[in-house]
């Protein structure tokens, strides 16, 4: 095969290598090579990350400027990013964590129509997230189309 190989011109090349005998096959190895690559590129674009957007907020925030937040998630959720709501504590704050929760909640509840809940609020620390995913929940959905009725 390695003679015939050569009087081809092209390049021996061992296949399946675990296989009982091994196959191999007479072909230009730079070509197969460029062809892997090639396959690999097409794998990668057809790969969709997801990317996570955070909103920062405190406990103590006020009503217009949740307003706007939620109004930036919400461009952000029908741009099909997820949404990280993160809500701060600082100093004593920590103790009325939940305050903090309300405001999660009320976030949660103004783009229930647009999103879905991921995560639930966790407090890890002096912080607590939420994490919203494009979509809404099938019932939701449903609920609002008899609403309409």
């Amino acid at each position: 095969a390695l003679e015939r190989a050569v009087e081809m011109g092209l390049d021996l090349v061992e296949i399946a290598p675990n296989a009982d005998p091994p196959v191999c096959k007479i072909i230009d190895y730079g070509k197969l090579r460029y062809q892997q690559t090639k396959k690999e590129k097409e794998s990668k674009k057809a790969q969709h990350q997801v990317k996570i957007k955070e909103l920062k907020i405190k406990p103590n925030i006020d009503k217009h400027d949740l307003g706007i937040k939620i109004n930036h998630a919400r461009d952000f959720l029908e741009k099909g990013f997820k949404v990280r709501f993160t809500c701060t504590f600082r100093g004593r704050e920590i103790v009325f964590a939940d305050i903090g929760r309300e405001v999660i909640e009320t976030v949660c509840r103004a783009l229930e129509d647009v999103s879905s809940i991921e995560a639930a609020p966790k407090l890890m620390g002096k912080n607590m997230s939420v994490t919203l995913a494009p979509g809404a929940k099938k019932g939701s959905e449903q609920r609002g189309d008899q609403s309409k009725s």
